[in-house]
Order: C-alpha cells, then sequence, then structure tokens
C-alpha cells in the first residue's frame, strides 16, 4: 500500500512540475519574449515580428485560448462575441491604444477568433478601428 502513495505522490509532483512550466521562448521563428515584452505594440517591436507571426499560424490554430495566452501573452483587447465566441487582439504598432486602452485606434493589430470551446478557428489581421 505504501509503495502505491508514493507511486501516486511520485506522478502528482511530475503533474505538478509540468503545470507550472514557463511558455517557451520561440515558437518557430516567433521571439515570443518579444512579443509578449511589446505590450500594445506601444514599442513597434511586434510589427518586425509580423512576417514570423504569420509563418507560424497553422500551428496556434486549433489550440485553446487559455494556451495561446500563455504563448503569446495576455491580449490587448479581449472581447466576447455571439455564442460564445471570444477574440483577443493583439496591436503590431503604435497607436491610439498606446496612451488609452479603450481608445479607438488605427493601428494594425492581429485578431484571433475562439470559437465556442475555447479552440482558435480564424486569425485576421485589420489596420482600420474595431
Amino acid at each position: 500500500m505504501n509503495k502505491l502513495i508514493s507511486r501516486y505522490l511520485m506522478f502528482a509532483m511530475l503533474l505538478g512540475f509540468a503545470a507550472c512550466s514557463s511558455p517557451p521562448d520561440k515558437l518557430g521563428s516567433l521571439d515570443l519574449v518579444k512579443w509578449r515584452g511589446d505590450r500594445g505594440g506601444c514599442n513597434d517591436v511586434r510589427a518586425g515580428l509580423e512576417k514570423d507571426f504569420k509563418t507560424i499560424e497553422p500551428q496556434l490554430k486549433g489550440k485553446f485560448a487559455d494556451d495561446i495566452g500563455d504563448l503569446l501573452g495576455r491580449p490587448d483587447i479581449h472581447q466576447l462575441g455571439e455564442r460564445n465566441q471570444k477574440f483577443y487582439v493583439y496591436f503590431l504598432s503604435k497607436g491610439e491604444q498606446c496612451d488609452d486602452i479603450k481608445a479607438k485606434s488605427n493601428a494594425p493589430k492581429v485578431i484571433l477568433k475562439f470559437n465556442a470551446v475555447g479552440l482558435l478557428s480564424e486569425i485576421t489581421y485589420q489596420s482600420r478601428p474595431l
């Protein structure tokens, strides 16, 4: 019995360590550290990473919203849509959002659309206000 409990505890500890792991620094050619560090696109770092972002789109699609948040960082804007859909907006360059995140911004942005079960289903780019 003690052997069984010992194995159970070891398994639980391994799961705990796996759950506490930090997100990767890179995904394909995208430098995730730089992406996450440019909150709101206000340092214009993400603008230089857009091409790399586009190359990893297939790797992102089908991932859960929480996993995307871990990889890319907290979205600049999180919107809820109809039928339990949600949208994550990441600004790609400096704009009005840098002074007031609630202001409509003409800055280029990438919009991630999640379906009702929370899986990333669509990625679009926009350069006009939401």
